[in-house]
């Protein structure tokens, strides 16, 4: 018993000493100074909403859960009011409330602010909301650019949340092409939509809207699912209303393209577009550069975006790494390029000091092979979304992966590891071999 016991002695000491090397090991590894930080920055403006109502003649209609349209979306609104979030500034639009004639000139201008857009008196905007009877018509285009309006511009994100039982009935001008022309204005205004009606010309108009701003659609079936969404909404705004890209505006050529610090940007690419951007890479910096292009509207099959980085005399440096993936579906792709990766090519020329190393200039070069669907308009162009970062750059080597294996301390102390765990793994074999033949 007492030879047996020695042996379980010594492989415990051994193991536990193997586990404290590991972990020595693991937690002496410096992290990687140029990982940028996890958090948001600061909201600079509270979190601002517009509701945008149908109240046009067809919200009468009883077909939900055996109730009025216009009454489910009233008490839906009471319970959306009743648990405002207080940082919220709301208010809420109507369209077709308030013109009762048969012109439709006079009718397809009625849209009005009910509430303005501000901390809310809930009992104030509960009477304005118990106001309100189904009258005329559906100017949604129209409504929509009055909500951009009540909203005002600033430096974060708005939201419009629409809820209507059918399609516009007063286009020009069609809310589908207003919704990208807000898009396209660089105020960063969402809208959601929620639709009541289910009939596939409502839903389509309804998505497309959404879609060109980034918003959603919702079909609406039930007074619970209404105000369960337009809750969900509101409570959104709260975390959708962080500071906004900047806009810019790429050229076609890089001698022309605006120079870009470290940001997030905006911009519109047309179908089968090239723009171009530049970026002044000092000596041991890493340019780090995303993509992203929203599909705002129906597009062909078989698309992508691509991202390159070249020099200022168009020599590519690197691609984007959905390049070459023979994916048909990409919207968005990433690149990182620093300048001990130049070998050489194409700088700047020498700077104002004898001592100073020269700047790369690098050119961004963001291009797509999308094509609308046929009736589909070109323009304007799809929204596009870049962000630019310049970090120290890696002391990897050639060619290494990013991610893991990125680091050469961390490869050689997993190499190591797998050493010790191999060798203590051979010699507790070894020993169980030789007591198993002196038992």
């Amino acid at each position: 018993m007492t030879t047996g016991r020695r042996p379980k002695t010594r492989l415990g000491s051994l193991l536990g000493a193997l586990a404290i090397t590991g972990a020595s090991l693991l937690i002496g590894l410096p992290a990687h100074a140029d990982e940028p930080s996890a958090g948001a920055a600061a909201p600079k403006e509270a979190p601002r909403v517009d509701l945008v109502l149908d109240v046009s003649g067809s919200m009468n209609e009883r077909d939900i859960q055996g109730k009025s349209r216009i009454s489910v979306a009233q008490q839906s609104l009471n319970d959306v009011i009743d648990a405002l979030p207080a940082e919220t500034e709301f208010g809420i639009r109507t369209l077709g409330a308030n013109y009762p004639g048969n012109d439709k000139t006079q009718g397809c201008q009625d849209t009005k602010q009910l509430y303005p857009v501000g901390k809310t008196n809930k009992v104030e905007a509960k009477t304005a909301i118990a106001t309100l009877r189904p009258t005329g018509w559906t100017p949604i285009g129209l409504a929509l650019r009055g909500a951009a309006q009540d909203l005002g511009k600033g430096e974060t994100t708005r939201r419009v949340v629409l809820i209507t039982d059918g399609e516009d009935t007063c286009t020009p001008p069609d809310p589908c092409d207003v919704a990208r022309e807000l898009a396209s204005q660089g105020i960063h205004l969402v809208v959601d939509t929620l639709g009541l009606a289910h009939d596939d010309k409502t839903r389509q108009q309804l998505l497309c809207i959404a879609n060109a701003t980034g918003g959603t659609y919702t079909d609406v079936r039930t007074q619970e699912q209404l105000t369960d969404k337009v809750k969900q909404l509101v409570d959104r705004s709260n975390d959708t209303y962080a500071a906004t890209p900047v806009k810019t505006s790429g050229a076609d050529k890089c001698e022309s393209a605006p120079v870009l610090a470290p940001g997030v940007y905006s911009d519109r690419e047309k179908f089968s577009e090239h723009r171009v951007y530049k970026v002044p890479v000092k000596s041991g910096q890493e340019l780090r550069a995303s993509v992203s292009v929203g599909l705002d509207r129906a597009v062909a099959r078989d698309y992508g975006v691509l991202l390159q980085a070249t020099s200022a005399t168009g020599q590519e440096l690197v691609r984007g790494t959905d390049a070459g993936s023979s994916r048909t579906d990409v919207i968005s792709t990433g690149l990182r390029w620093s300048t001990s990766d130049s070998k050489g090519y194409i700088t700047t020329g020498p700077t104002s000091s004898s001592s100073a190393k020269p700047e790369t200039t690098v050119c961004l070069v963001v291009s797509n092979s999308l094509a609308p669907q046929a009736g589909v308009q070109a323009d304007p162009g799809l929204p596009l979304e870049l962000t630019v970062d310049l970090a120290t750059a890696s002391s990897a080597p050639e060619g290494a992966a990013m991610g893991l294996g990125r680091g050469w301390i961390l490869l050689l102390t997993l190499t190591l590891a797998g050493l010790l765990f191999g060798l203590v793994f051979g010699w507790i074999a070894r020993w169980r071999i030789s007591v198993w033949r002196e038992n």
